[in-house]
């Protein structure tokens, strides 16, 4: 099955009222250790936080109906007071995450909207995800019943040894790096979550999916969707915002 390189059928979705109900789970209750300092979720970046950006790209999104933060516990108050400042309509709720990614995700998910018949489940460091990149991944999901964004690897890969030698080249035309937003639905993810052992250890939610036999559909994603997760990344992303700012 080759990999999506984009999807039909969003203008009539949103248009109409055949769009399943989709909520939004943003995780951002990571420690943010190799920031070197402070939480990366509320640095600045062109005059709006790491966070913000990502919630509001999916506030903006008319399929998703709802949006639940994960936050870390000390953050809570002053996420809500964040999210009323900027007069965000689309979230319901911000939890305390987890100490893993998965419990940050299972606490997000088990607050949903009991119509929710998705999950789109994001990175909240990801603030520079498109509309195109998430309305294409939805609608590959809502073919699929699971689909997740990724780039082509650029760079050849090698597998190391634990004392430093090289065991193997993977061909690197099979080769993809994951992103988010990775949306499925719901019964899919809440069987996986269940069944698969150690499913709160996973760090990625497709593996999750995979571990449970669920295909997942792998949607073509965009460079510019990197995760702030050093300060270089920040460099980076306000780079990329002064070339969108300069091609409007």
């Amino acid at each position: 099955m080759q990999p999506l390189q984009s999807t039909t059928g969003y203008s009539e979705l949103s248009a109409g009222t055949g769009a399943p109900f989709v909520s939004a789970l943003l995780v951002a209750a990571g420690n943010s250790t190799r920031m070197g300092g402070g939480n990366k979720q509320f640095l600045q970046l062109d005059g709006a936080s790491v966070l913000l950006r990502s919630i509001l790209a999916f506030e903006a999104c008319a399929l998703i109906r709802e949006i639940v933060l994960a936050v870390r516990s000390c953050d809570v108050d002053e996420v809500r007071a964040m999210v009323r400042r900027a007069g965000v309509q689309k979230v319901s709720a911000v939890v305390p995450g987890g100490a893993t990614r998965q419990e940050s995700v299972f606490a997000a998910a088990a607050c949903a909207s009991g119509d929710c018949a998705y999950f789109a489940i994001h990175d909240g460091a990801r603030p520079l995800v498109s509309e195109k990149v998430l309305e294409d991944t939805l609608c590959a999901a809502f073919q699929c019943g699971a689909a997740a964004t990724g780039v082509r690897v650029k760079d050849t890969v090698k597998v190391v040894s634990p004392d430093g030698y090289i065991t193997a080249t993977p061909d690197r035309s099979t080769l993809w790096a994951v992103h988010t937003p990775q949306v499925f639905r719901k019964d899919l993810y809440l069987h996986a979550a269940k069944t698969v052992p150690d499913s709160a250890a996973f760090t990625d939610d497709c593996r999750l999916l995979e571990a449970a036999g669920v295909p997942v559909r792998m949607v073509e994603g965009s460079y510019e969707n990197i995760k702030i997760t050093t300060p270089e990344d920040v460099c980076i992303a306000e780079g990329i915002l002064r070339g969108r700012r300069q091609s409007v």
